[in-house]
């Protein structure tokens, strides 16, 4: 749901607020693309540590969370990043049953899922489906379409087109509701790409001032949430 804020903004506001979140994701595909960490290079971190596993957004290699990566691995948590998502375009299930068997090989638990928009329902199902010996924690999803968004219906890529509000894995979430309770569901007041919003029932719900579907990820409130539930 657009917040009145959002609604208040006249088109020009608008589309200045596209442009600098479309001129902040192309720099961070850029560097992401250019990167050449190890994936394994922020898994290191002292007995006892919090323990993270970041989940891209769908066209996002795992290299575009690095500001996430190192910020939290500077605050001493073991971070896990999932490489083999590659660009995140596969099904939603297949990347939470890949999700859940890279946790049991790792014997990681006490997990704090990270998550930007696909990569929270990602979570979420395997919360839900994947996760039998209750290894995730929590998920901290951020701008995450949990109803689906209406515009992906005239996208004719599959990747896309997976967020169709009336898509069978989106309806099939929306009746789960066991995992909505560990889920802090932080979304900015204006996301041009989720324009049924990002609220979910029985979750935390934090509103995040910087309008957009990218930016909100390097948010103040954000990054403070992300440094106290896990730095």
């Amino acid at each position: 749901m657009t917040s009145p804020v959002a609604r208040r903004a006249g088109p020009l506001r608008r589309l200045w607020w596209r442009a600098l979140d479309y001129t902040a994701v192309g720099w961070w595909q850029t560097v992401a693309v250019l990167s050449r960490t190890h994936p394994e290079a922020f898994a290191s971190a002292p007995a006892g540590a919090p323990t993270v596993v970041l989940l891209p957004g769908v066209y996002e290699p795992w290299r575009f969370l690095l500001p996430w990566a190192r910020l939290l691995h500077q605050r001493g948590a073991s971070v896990h990043t999932m490489p083999e998502l590659g660009l995140n375009r596969g099904s939603i299930p297949a990347a939470a049953t890949a999700l859940g068997r890279y946790l049991a090989d790792r014997d990681l638990r006490g997990v704090t899922l990270v998550a930007h928009s696909k990569g929270g329902l990602i979570g979420k199902l395997a919360m839900a489906q994947e996760d039998p010996d209750g290894r995730i924690a929590e998920l901290i999803a951020v701008n995450t379409p949990f109803a689906g968004s209406r515009y992906a219906r005239w996208f004719p890529v599959r990747a896309v087109r997976a967020f169709v509000p009336t898509n069978a894995t989106i309806l099939a979430l929306a009746t789960e509701h066991g995992a909505n309770a560990r889920i802090t569901s932080a979304h900015s007041f204006w996301d041009p790409h989720v324009p049924e919003g990002s609220e979910l029932a029985g979750a935390v719900d934090v509103v995040l001032e910087t309008p957009g579907h990218f930016r909100p990820m390097t948010d103040p409130v954000l990054v403070e949430l992300l440094l106290a539930r896990v730095g």
